[in-house]
């Protein structure tokens, strides 16, 4: 089983005193990980505050979480990307995803095309990127990029590359993500009505056997080197377990209490029942990394004090 580390997705900082102050309160609480999502709202621009947070720090990671591939061509998230890796001394994990919101779309005037073509499209862009971060000339001709005799400089810091994730919860995604990913994210969430409407009834515990049985099953001899992540929608540290989970079930009435209660999505208990419940996760799933957010930093930190590099 693989060690656990634990990361926090940072949306906004109002400067960049304010970012900095993020990231070494991360590094001092033992966090691995800062992740920036990248949505077209009022967030921070993933790459430059990657560059900005690592560059007040020493050992934290910094990773996009993930990027929306239909907003770049891939020959300029390669680029930036070795670039980001290279500023931040072998720091970077290059999230992609093949984005969700329909809305993000049209304001930006972008197709916004069929779940499966999406994904088939990201699933071009990631071999284009990790072909040319590995420093390959790549000429490439699919059906959504075509690519002629292109390198990219510098190239990254880490070799062969900077570690790939790619998360979601859907079938199709995730079998990408066996295929391609270093790191396979685990969200439980499904997007209805182009992206309007959040479904999370893949929280339940079934569901998520159901979804590393096909990771494990695409991925094959792979599977030993693939970390898997989950990413953490709620942490409530309290006494009262049972309570919790009844309020959050009001909240989301796909769930029961019980259900709540063994998703890997939802970390509920005191800390030793967290540190045990991701220990128990850890032997089901092979979960071992896990990101949370900010409003849970502080209430999280003894879990990471526990677990973390363990």
């Amino acid at each position: 089983m693989k060690p656990f580390r634990f990361g926090v997705s940072v949306r906004s900082a109002g400067s960049r005193v304010e970012l900095v102050d993020k990231a070494r309160q991360l590094e001092d609480l033992g966090y691995s990980v800062l992740a920036v999502p990248d949505h077209l709202t009022d967030l921070l621009a993933p790459m430059p505050a990657l560059v900005g947070a690592a560059a007040a720090t020493k050992r934290l990671r910094v990773a996009t979480m993930v990027l929306n591939n239909d907003f770049r061509h891939p020959i300029f998230v390669a680029r930036e990307a070795a670039t980001v890796d290279l500023l931040t001394g072998g720091r970077l994990e290059l999230g992609l995803g093949a984005g969700h919101m329909k809305s993000e779309y049209d304001q930006a005037g972008l197709t916004f095309d069929p779940g499966a073509i999406r994904v088939e499209r990201l699933g071009e862009a990631v071999v284009i990127v990790k072909r040319l971060l590995e420093g390959e000339s790549v000429s490439f001709a699919g059906r959504h990029y075509r690519v002629t005799d292109h390198t990219i400089h510098p190239l990254p810091v880490q070799r062969p590359r900077p570690p790939i994730f790619i998360g979601g919860s859907a079938p199709r995604l995730l079998a990408l993500a066996a295929k391609e990913a270093d790191i396979v994210g685990l969200t439980g969430i499904a997007f209805r009505r182009s992206g309007a409407v959040r479904d999370v009834s893949d929280w339940k515990a079934a569901v998520v056997d159901e979804r590393v049985r096909l990771v494990r099953e695409v991925a094959g001899d792979r599977f030993d080197c693939i970390e898997l992540n989950a990413l953490v929608q709620r942490v409530v540290v309290t006494d009262d377990r049972r309570k919790a989970a009844e309020e959050l079930a009001r909240r989301w009435e796909q769930l029961n209490p019980a259900e709540i209660l063994e998703s890997p999505y939802v970390l509920i208990g005191t800390v030793e029942q967290v540190v045990e419940a991701l220990r128990a996760r850890r032997e089901r799933w092979s979960i071992s990394y896990y990101v949370i957010f900010e409003p849970y930093i502080d209430a999280f930190a003894p879990v990471v004090a526990r677990l973390a590099g363990r």
